[in-house]
């Protein structure tokens, strides 16, 4: 099911509303968990009723391994879980990779299986692994299958996210029926809502038209419409995602649950680290946490150091998707995080060593590390417009390079992504093709348009490309995100107005093909 659709909005997410507050209301609170589970099992079965008995038995099975865990702190069952749940992931999701690279390898013809994907097991996978490794380690204690159950079915974050952690979920599980639903807090999660829903079919939704007309007519794209198609998919996957979590979120808070953050403006960073402190933060911890830390982490050296990072990026790659192409996108991320974590840990110690040999032995800096003061200029108001400068440039050339990543990304095989870059690159030069520019004749603009009689003008068909595209950039790079706009908005009759006539214009959209991006991970 999706949230941007006439059943969510209409039917489910109300019954859901008015069950589980009815519950809580007669102070049933098992009552109503166990109602969240139910509705979380019809918002998943909705895509497919098979997908149910697979997330059930998921379900079932790691919490026998939780309840073991528990009682005995046993390594050999610890292995044996997280083989287990890797050993299903695989099979769904990379067994027929696994066969078409023997093939390709060594020449042979295995039948692939053609496995039907689950939607969201990579999400709710990662999440019971961590919470078999943090039981292992005596992080989580005992739990009802109750509560385990809402922690891994819970619907907002159960399909793209964001990965939620025992200690985020258990403890507001522990403390239902407490507390009062806080009116404010719902309207804020409702005007989340409308935000992620707004940035979803507004946005990313007619970026969308435009990259699928780019990556179905390869051959007929010049070098300025191959450019566009990328910064498009750039954008487009941007405000999809995060869409969703703030989506995520919304409905979180209108039922009393705080979803962690999943996104935090990710192209207004600087440089690859910020943006991977950014970007899909939660994915992020967990690589940090269970495959980064263990595998020696920062502690064995600078070499092993950044080994263990490519490792990282590959499999973060590997995990978005089966196929080479994602491994080469996680691998351009791997390199660059690799020499920026490089250039900077040397420009730190140089910055240490100038310090020391200046006399300033105790400026409060430890060895290796630089305040954040360090790097804003002091020299007059000519240095503060160099860093500014500076800093946007930074920003800029890393949204390029995130951009040609994304190709990979987004690209069927590697062989269309290195099409789609040379095309960009040294393609024919020519007009911006009135095809690509027609993805974004959005029906209520253009009237607008005709209103303003600009449409009997040669460029009019384009105006609302470039107008789009101008927004998305503004939004996605230098105006707050809608997390910011939510916590300091005032409650007053024109912003409640504003909220409605979106969410009217939102539903308007609803009966147009789409579908999440990270549905497909």
């Amino acid at each position: 099911m999706l949230f941007n659709s006439y059943i969510f909005v209409f039917l489910f997410f109300p019954c859901c509303l008015l069950g589980y507050y009815g519950f809580m209301h007669f102070r049933q609170v098992r009552a109503a968990k166990v109602f969240l589970i139910a509705m979380s099992f019809w918002f998943y079965g909705y895509f497919n009723v098979s997908y149910l008995f697979i997330m059930a038995c998921s379900i079932g099975g790691n919490y026998i391994f939780h309840r073991v865990l528990s009682d005995k702190k046993s390594r050999p069952v610890m292995a044996l879980a997280v083989a287990a749940n890797l050993g299903v992931l695989f099979y769904f999701k990379y067994f027929d990779f696994f066969l078409s690279t023997v093939n390709a390898i060594f020449g042979s013809s295995m039948a692939l299986y053609n496995v039907l994907l689950p939607l969201g097991i990579s999400f709710f996978t990662f999440q019971q692994i961590s919470f078999i490794v943090d039981t292992y380690h005596g992080e989580v204690e005992r739990c009802s299958l109750t509560d385990y159950a809402l922690f891994v079915s819970f619907f907002p974050q159960l399909i793209a996210g964001p990965i939620v952690s025992h200690s985020e979920m258990l403890p507001q599980f522990a403390r239902m029926g407490e507390k009062k639903i806080s009116w404010e807090q719902a309207a804020r999660g409702l005007s989340l809502f409308i935000l992620g829903l707004a940035k979803k079919v507004l946005i990313a939704d007619v970026f969308g038209a435009g990259v699928d007309y780019g990556y179905e007519n390869l051959e007929l794209l010049g070098r300025p419409d191959a450019v566009l198609v990328i910064v498009f998919y750039t954008l487009q996957l941007y405000f999809d995602f995060s869409g969703y979590c703030d989506m995520a979120r919304g409905i979180g808070r209108m039922l009393g649950i705080e979803l962690p953050v999943n996104f935090d403006s990710p192209y207004k960073a600087g440089n690859i680290i910020d943006f991977w402190k950014r970007w899909h933060i939660t994915l992020n911890r967990f690589f940090t946490k269970y495959v980064y830390i263990p595998l020696g982490g920062n502690r064995r050296g600078q070499a092993r150091m950044y080994a263990n990072l490519m490792i990282v990026f590959l499999l973060s790659g590997l995990w978005h998707g089966a196929g080479w192409n994602y491994l080469v996108w996680g691998g351009m991320h791997g390199v660059l995080y690799v020499l920026t974590r490089f250039w900077m840990r040397n420009l730190k110690q140089r910055l240490f060593c100038a310090h020391r040999n200046a006399g300033n032995p105790s400026s409060g800096e430890a060895h290796g590390q630089v305040s954040r003061t360090t790097a804003v200029p002091a020299g007059g108001a000519a240095a503060q417009a160099g860093h500014i400068i500076m800093t946007h440039m930074s920003r800029i050339l890393l949204f390029c390079y995130v951009g040609v990543a994304w190709v990979y990304f987004r690209a069927q095989s590697v062989a269309q992504a290195n099409r789609m870059l040379h095309i960009a690159l040294q393609g024919r030069m020519q007009k911006v093709s009135l095809e690509l520019a027609e993805c974004f004749q959005v029906d209520e603009f253009w009237y607008v348009l005709k209103v303003l009689r600009l449409d009997s003008r040669s460029y009019s068909r384009y105006i609302l490309m470039w107008a789009i595209l101008a927004a998305g950039i503004y939004f996605a790079m230098v105006g707050k995100n809608a997390a910011e706009r939510v916590e300091r908005m005032k409650f007053k009759p024109v912003s409640a107005m504003v909220f409605a006539v979106l969410a009217l214009w939102c539903v308007l959209t609803f009966s147009k093909v789409s579908t999440f991006l990270y549905f497909n991970f």
